[in-house]
């Protein structure tokens, strides 16, 4: 089925990777001020700021903790910058064996190979 792709896109196994590691608040200068980098292969695919999201950092956790408990170490994912393949003329998907490279200013780097399963 090719109806809708937010949870689909965020909820499969393997998706979403996190870490090596989570640092805290007191180690990122400015939550609202974040360069994101992701490449396939080396190229470019995407590249934003999270200056540019719709709703600031701030905003986002002040509305959640109104109707549910937030605790250390949660994760809220939001939306993606602009370059996501399925909008994209033609569409780009990912394939075996692409090469993933995902940066975010003062975080570093997270790599990843995509396998079919």
């Amino acid at each position: 089925e090719k109806l809708g792709q937010w949870t689909k896109g965020k909820s499969a196994d393997t998706f979403g990777p996190t870490g090596p590691f989570l640092v805290t608040k007191d180690e990122i200068e400015d939550l609202n001020n974040l360069s994101l980098i992701l490449k396939v292969n080396d190229q470019v695919m995407q590249s934003g700021n999270t200056k540019n999201m719709i709703f600031n950092t701030n905003f986002i956790l002040s509305y959640l903790s109104k109707f549910m408990s937030l605790q250390p170490g949660d994760l809220i994912t939001t939306g993606t910058p602009a370059g996501v393949g399925m909008g994209k003329k033609p569409q780009k998907f990912l394939k075996n064996k692409d090469q993933i490279k995902i940066s975010i200013t003062g975080l570093g780097e997270q790599n990843s190979t995509v396998v079919n399963f």
